[in-house]
């Protein structure tokens, strides 16, 4: 298990209580203060994500979620965010909700994502569309949003490399 997998499961193990757990898919945020987790690349951001996602159980990984990761001025993750809860083929997702957070908590920069309860990472004409609208708002507020990522169990694409990719294990 890679130790960016481990530094996210350590810290939401924290907070592991049969209450917190209670609570655990109605509004998921993930602080890491003082974290030296530097995001590198969106193979090491889908991992991220996905292991977010594995920690809610079966019923709610059928739906999709969609993410925000907010970053420091070095690329390194201050926290992870649920910002919509959606339904099996679809989340709301609006700048506004999308950049709140980011403006009150003086991010650098944002990373998105959501995941894709088909299996399938390709984007759809509204997640091209969504993703327009969160660069063009990033621009006006001047938090850059550095990547969309649309991820499976197995895969992800990328908005900025504009392709799918394998996620792999760390062994491979």
């Amino acid at each position: 298990m890679s130790g960016l997998r481990q530094e996210f499961i350590r810290v939401t193990k924290r907070k592991s209580s049969a209450r917190y757990r209670s609570r655990f898919s109605k509004n998921i945020m993930i602080y890491l203060k003082g974290s030296k987790i530097k995001v590198e690349n969106p193979v090491q951001v889908a991992k991220v994500f996905q292991s977010i996602l594995c920690l809610e159980d079966e019923v709610s990984q059928a739906k999709e979620h969609f993410y925000v990761m907010h970053l420091d001025i070095r690329s390194q993750i201050k926290m992870v965010e649920l910002v919509s809860l959606g339904t099996l083929t679809s989340s709301l997702v609006h700048p506004r909700e999308t950049f709140r957070r980011a403006i009150m908590q003086g991010s650098a920069s944002i990373m998105v994502a959501h995941n894709h309860p088909s299996g399938e990472p390709d984007p759809s004409d509204e997640d091209i569309k969504v993703t327009k609208a969160l660069f063009e708002a990033g621009r006006l507020l001047g938090i850059d949003v550095l990547d969309h990522i649309i991820f499976t169990a197995e895969s992800f694409y990328s908005f900025k490399g504009c392709e799918i990719q394998k996620i792999k294990d760390e062994k491979d």
